[in-house]
């Protein structure tokens, strides 16, 4: 605490001029201290032009006036551009804790060392590290440091101000979802699903595909009891699709997972609504088939386990992260990763996808101090600044740093080989809230179609790119269209302006292709009967190492 006699602290250790007061000291500066009101975000996890975060070297510094967040090699642009002087210096501490120390849980947030109103960072386990928070008031040019709290010499405002900011939410914590989980919705089927009466009993075990003996990756059909075997990975692993044809051939839309029965509910998939949904009634619509969920369990407790668990589960997300194999950590430029915000995937990939473009890195890394200093007042707001603040994220190799040598040999000596604890990587909500904003799907936390995003992506390029380079301009081609009468045999030219184009799949290509003639033979037979085509289209799958 600085007392009236005390003098103001500088970085580093300095002493800068004595301060009687500190109100007096703050008497230039009332006016451009603001109180968070309804509606304001406060940027206090995240700079506004780089990945920096109150866990930095740097920490974060939030301005009083804005609420603006920025790390330690931005504040001085922010300073000179706008003249606002008091910020608010942010500091996370993440330590190790001493050998022989108590576990347990991470110190809760009003506990004196944990009282900023932060994420914790889920790369440290919280039984192996604890955190320790700082805060001070930071008054420009000349780096005067004021603890926090100090409650006894700063005028009320300040204290008021400083208070509404340490409690206030991060601007983006209510976006991000505590797990995927929480966006899967009840079935639209679950309330009023059909049960057929056929005396279907489900065994406790020897569970088996009807079709092709499969005894792993099975899923019972809830309106007539099939057990039918999920679909094919890409590396071999799987199924065999047979649930998926027989929805296809009966249309019943909710299915099961079995080895994922437990008291506390299932997986279930909607075939219908093409994502894994809630069933309420789950209870009552396996005990239709003679299964007790709460029987089952007790099963595994008491040692006996199910026929169907004897192999170790492998399910898709498994496959597709390369589960099980040993993989080496690459650091530097350009092998920096994004961090998922909850089913963002398919932002990722883009993102991933158009940096590694010379035209996009070009345009925003290339140019970045430029638009940086060209920024408007709020750079959260301001499309190129968070294209290029992704951009350099992840080429320069800032976010992706190897451990030092001694961290890395005390890893293996405590035999802590965790990935992310070596890479921290970036989180791109910023960007994410900025190019999503007034989107029905893109603003949701719901998985979307990473094509769909690309051409909306593209779109936001075009319109903030005027009179400037262009990068999207490298996916840009004609298309010419040409149509010619039967009867008159005119030919009329059209030309149109696309950015992607669909490669055909040869039939004797697909993995699938006796699905796509039993569908080709219906269609053509529906054509010549004047009737409807069928309800279900199939397309071709290729193997994607063909």
């Amino acid at each position: 605490v600085v007392n009236k006699c005390d003098f103001m602290n500088r970085p580093g250790g300095g002493r800068g001029p004595m301060a009687t007061d500190l109100g007096e000291l703050l008497v230039p500066y009332m006016p451009t201290i603001r109180v968070p009101r309804t509606g304001d975000r406060v940027f206090k996890s995240e700079c506004a032009f780089s990945f920096d975060s109150p866990e930095s070297e740097g920490g974060l510094y939030v301005c009083m006036n804005t609420f603006l967040g920025f790390g330690r090699e931005h504040v001085e642009r922010h300073y000179r551009k706008t003249g606002q002087s008091v910020y608010m210096h942010l500091k996370r501490h993440v330590k190790e804790k001493a050998t022989g120390a108590a576990g347990g849980a991470i110190p809760r947030r009003r506990n004196g060392k944990v009282f900023l109103d932060l994420e914790l960072n889920r790369d440290f386990n919280g039984d192996d590290y604890e955190y320790e928070d700082e805060a001070k008031l930071v008054i420009f040019p000349d780096h005067f440091e004021i603890p926090l709290p100090n409650i006894e010499e700063l005028p009320a405002l300040v204290t008021i101000a400083c208070d509404a900011v340490l409690n206030a939410s991060s601007a983006y914590k209510k976006q991000e979802p505590e797990s995927w989980d929480e966006e899967i919705q009840v079935s639209r089927h679950a309330r009023s699903l059909r049960q057929l009466d056929n005396g279907v009993r489900i065994p406790p075990s020897g569970w088996k595909c009807q079709k092709c003996e499969m005894r792993e990756n099975l899923w019972l059909n809830l309106t007539d009891g099939a057990v039918l075997c999920g679909k094919w990975f890409f590396d071999g692993s799987g199924g065999n699709g047979h649930a998926l044809e027989h929805y296809r051939e009966t249309s019943y839309p909710l299915a099961v997972k079995m080895d994922t029965i437990t008291p506390d509910g299932a997986d279930i998939y909607s075939f219908e609504e093409e994502e894994a949904v809630l069933d309420p009634h789950i209870s009552d619509h396996l005990s239709h088939f003679g299964i007790d969920m709460l029987q089952m369990q007790k099963r595994t407790e008491n040692g006996h386990h199910r026929e169907n668990n004897s192999r170790p589960r492998v399910s898709e997300w498994e496959v597709i992260q390369e589960s099980g194999m040993k993989l080496k950590a690459v650091f530097g430029s350009g092998y920096t990763g994004i961090k998922n915000l909850g089913n963002t995937c398919y932002l990722s990939t883009v993102m991933q996808v158009l940096f590694s473009i010379p035209d996009f890195q070009r345009m925003y890394v290339g140019n970045l101090q430029r638009i940086f200093d060209y920024s408007p007042l709020d750079p959260s707001q301001d499309f190129a600044t968070q294209m290029a603040k992704l951009g350099h994220g992840l080429l320069s190799g800032q976010y992706s740093k190897p451990p030092m040598k001694s961290e890395l040999i005390e890893q293996v000596m405590n035999e802590e080989h965790k990935m992310l604890n070596w890479q921290k990587g970036v989180s791109p909500r910023m960007l994410k809230a900025l190019v999503s904003r007034g989107h029905p799907e893109f603003s949701s936390n719901r998985q979307q179609d990473a094509h769909e995003f690309l051409l909306h992506l593209i779109n936001l390029v075009e319109r903030n790119s005027a009179g400037s380079e262009n990068p999207s301009d490298v996916f840009r081609f004609l298309v010419e269209e040409r149509v010619q009468c039967c009867q008159s045999r005119q030919v009329r030219y059209s030309q149109r302006v696309d950015y992607c184009i669909q490669l055909p799949a040869p039939l004797e290509a697909a993995i699938n292709r006796e699905e796509l003639l039993t569908y080709e033979a219906k269609k053509k037979e529906a054509e010549e009967n004047m009737q409807p085509p069928p309800d279900l289209t199939y397309e071709p799958h290729i193997h994607p190492y063909s």
